[in-house]
């Protein structure tokens, strides 16, 4: 060995020396992906908390997807991928699901009830498609782990409804009520994009969705005078952090690694997000912005978060899927 050299690495044989770079990359992209459905995801109930304060709740999220939309369709159109009529068609039928109804109205509740509360509400979706699709197929095949699970899903928003949401006053009772409209919304979204068999790049449906999504909710919100007496001005710091936030990470990182991840693992382990989102979002209500956490709240939780574990685990693979927020 000369001087200064570094100590040799033996390779083994017939491998290639850069074959454990990429094996790395991957797991780190891997990690990376599934700490963003987790944990950012998670952290975007606040972030709608934050924006909505002084951005009209539909023009938030309506102008939030409308920039994510814009990039992901530039992106795709430098790719080379062009829509079809039967696209664009059901990208406006998802878009009002999903983002009008899902999103629009998690927005607008937020002005009202924490974020904690919200994403509890939201948790119990799966619950709502699940139900749905056997209400849409006639077919219900009730195991059950089912059958446990929407019975303590149910019971958990009850208990939500009475023990923290009918004793805090009809502005709290609506914004709640609101939630879970959009959480039905979304679910309806679900079913509808699992049944129209659509085929074709994730990421160009994806962007045609945001962009219907938008439209839908800068119209609504414009119908609704959302415009009257807003301002630029008088958006705050905390407000575009928020807005930011939402646009940025929660809409093209996570939404990136989200399709990502959906081509490469079964939905049933990708859909992990759905109960691990509430406990990040109500820790993070609690710890940074000072939202209360009862005891009522924590029991309702543990029993919406362990419905949805039950209700994924015994449902069919393609059966779930989780809003993103």
């Amino acid at each position: 060995m000369s001087a200064g050299s570094a100590p040799s690495l033996e390779q083994p044989e017939g491998r290639p020396p850069t074959a454990a770079k990429p094996a790395a990359r991957n797991r780190a992209r891997v990690i990376f992906s599934f700490g963003a459905t987790w944990f950012i995801w998670g952290v975007t109930y606040l972030a709608i908390h934050y924006a909505v304060e002084t951005i009209p709740p539909l023009f938030a999220a309506g102008f939030r997807h409308l920039t994510a939309g814009t990039i992901l369709t530039a992106w795709c159109l430098y790719k080379g991928l062009r829509p079809t009529r039967q696209q664009i068609k059901a990208s406006l039928i998802i878009g009002a699901f999903f983002f009008l109804g899902g999103h629009g109205s998690l927005h607008w509740a937020e002005t009202r009830i924490p974020s904690g509360l919200a994403s509890l509400m939201v948790a119990s979706e799966p619950i709502w498609v699940f139900l749905m699709i056997c209400a849409v197929t006639r077919s219900w095949k009730m195991k059950p782990a089912l059958l446990a699970g929407c019975l303590l899903g149910l019971a958990g928003v009850a208990l939500l409804l009475r023990g923290t949401i009918l004793t805090a006053g009809p502005k709290i009772f609506e914004g709640a009520a609101i939630t879970l409209f959009g959480a039905v919304s979304w679910g309806a979204g679900v079913v509808y994009s699992r049944r129209s068999h659509l085929s074709g790049h994730p990421l160009l449906l994806s962007a045609l969705s945001l962009l219907a999504g938008a439209g839908f909710l800068i119209t609504v919100g414009t119908i609704l005078g959302e415009w009257h007496g807003f301002s630029l001005a008088n958006v705050s710091l905390r407000s575009w952090g928020g807005f930011a936030f939402l646009t940025i990470f929660g809409s093209l990182v996570t939404f990136t690694a989200y399709n990502w991840l959906l081509e490469r693992y079964p939905p049933t382990v990708v859909t992990t997000h759905t109960f691990i989102n509430p406990v990040v979002a109500v820790l993070v209500g609690w710890l940074w912005a000072g939202e209360s956490l009862s005891v009522s709240t924590a029991i309702s939780a543990a029993m919406v978060i362990g419905a949805v574990i039950l209700v994924e685990r015994g449902s069919p693979p393609m059966a779930v899927a989780a809003e993103e927020g």
